[in-house]
């Protein structure tokens, strides 16, 4: 009783705060085709592209020779799923479904911070973080995606079988929310998450083959993609132009590119600096020593983070996953994260100024953009930085302190709430 006379407060404003941006997202929503909205940019998306791909799934197959589709077979069942509510049309029925998922999101993150020794900081992150997008979330299935994420990292703490399940749903329609598995503890929790993700995955894309024509269409127009004006090599190759380069931005595979000399080799590198964060985040589960509660988490965002940065590819959607994994660190006290979360909110926050408000200044280079894509991906950078360096001292034993070589007991699938050091 006394638990809930201390919580129950806290839980009621967010609530309210949670009715209250929604609105106000679904207001920014009706005026999107407003210039500084983006004159209707951001829910084109889905009335035209979404609603095309859910004709070709609901006769049975994905998209085939169409470079727009990029993405695994789950997202397939995603794109259906506004077809539950025939009443609606394809849109409302979109943003209703994603509001939904917004909803039972914040409640996930608000019934792990009333725990005891949890914090309801990660709901107040997500509740207050998703606005600084705009009306952008409730116009792309990120927030989806990121709801499985969220909900593999919260319930892999008690039950590894369904922190596995969920990451394996979030890997089938974006294939990132499998990085989340990355912090499991060593031992059987660990054996536990993979098998039943690696099961789970194969059961889903096997019924997915077995009723849709075509499942891995998306795998020949991955390879196509060059590089994004937003990614860190897009930056560098806008501000390239100012010294005489003579390559521009094109609309190419769903977003806008840049072309010209010197792109391949920056693709390239984009791609050599992925492989290098798999290599440190490989290195630090080998060499980590030490696990709380939050490690799991911790890890996740770091993860993610480390392969936006690198990405080819950072579409402004990629802040709704980094709001979302900031929000589950901070549910726990003993995270490591919390300045990491704050440069992802200031993060957040300029990427809406770059999109949809002054969009075409990056796209045609001039210094304004230039400055904007500089701040923004230089705070995500040092964001990426700044969580993996603090991963890897809260993995290391305190000095002169030795570490326990023991494991959780036989048949535990519970990670404690007290801190665990794990050989």
């Amino acid at each position: 009783m006394n638990r809930l006379r201390v919580t129950t407060g806290p839980v009621l404003a967010l609530t309210a705060i949670w009715l209250i941006t929604r609105a106000l997202m679904l207001w920014l929503l009706v005026h999107g085709g407003a210039r500084l909205l983006g004159s209707g940019s951001v829910t084109r998306e889905v009335w035209r592209l979404y609603f095309h791909w859910y004709g070709v799934l609901a006769h049975g197959s994905f998209p085939v020779h169409d470079t727009l589709w990029q993405y695994p077979p789950g997202a397939g069942a995603v794109l259906l799923a506004p077809g539950l509510l025939p009443d609606l049309t394809y849109f409302e029925a979109f943003v209703v479904l994603t509001l939904a998922v917004d909803a039972l999101t914040v409640a996930a993150l608000l019934r792990a911070g009333t725990r005891p020794g949890r914090s309801l900081l990660g709901a107040a992150v997500w509740t207050g973080g998703l606005p600084l997008l705009l009306h952008l979330p409730l116009a792309r299935y990120d927030v989806q995606v990121t709801a499985l994420a969220v909900l593999s990292l919260l319930a892999a703490a008690r039950s590894p079988r369904a922190g596995g399940v969920f990451a394996a749903l979030g890997g089938l329609v974006k294939v990132w929310p499998a990085l989340v598995l990355l912090g499991t503890p060593r031992g059987r929790p660990t054996r536990t998450a993979w098998a039943w993700a690696a099961g789970a995955g194969l059961a889903c894309l096997t019924l997915l083959a077995a009723c849709f024509t075509h499942p891995l269409s998306f795998l020949r127009e991955q390879g196509g993609r060059g590089v994004q004006i937003e990614s860190l090599g897009g930056t560098a190759l806008n501000l390239a132009r100012h010294a005489g380069w003579p390559g521009q931005a094109r609309y190419r595979y769903g977003a806008m590119e840049m072309t010209g000399p010197h792109v391949h080799a920056v693709a390239t590198a984009s791609l050599a600096l992925t492989a290098l964060s798999f290599g440190l985040l490989v290195l630090w589960r080998v060499r980590a020593r030490r696990w709380t509660e939050a490690t799991p988490f911790d890890a996740a965002l770091s993860a993610v983070l480390l392969f936006t940065v690198t990405s080819r590819v950072i579409s402004p959607q990629y802040m709704i996953w980094l709001i979302g994994l900031a929000a589950v660190c901070l549910t726990s006290r003993h995270t490591s994260q919390r300045p990491v979360a704050v440069l992802v909110l200031a993060a957040s926050a300029l990427s809406t100024v770059v999109f949809p408000m002054y969009y075409r200044e990056v796209i045609d280079g001039t210094w304004a953009g230039c400055l904007l894509m500089l701040s923004r991906n230089g705070l995500l950078t040092a964001a990426a930085v700044l969580s993996f360096v603090r991963l890897w001292r809260a993995a290391r034993p305190p000095a002169g302190k030795s570490v326990p070589t023991t494991q959780p007991p036989p048949g535990s699938d519970r990670l404690p709430e007290r801190a665990l050091s794990l050989s």
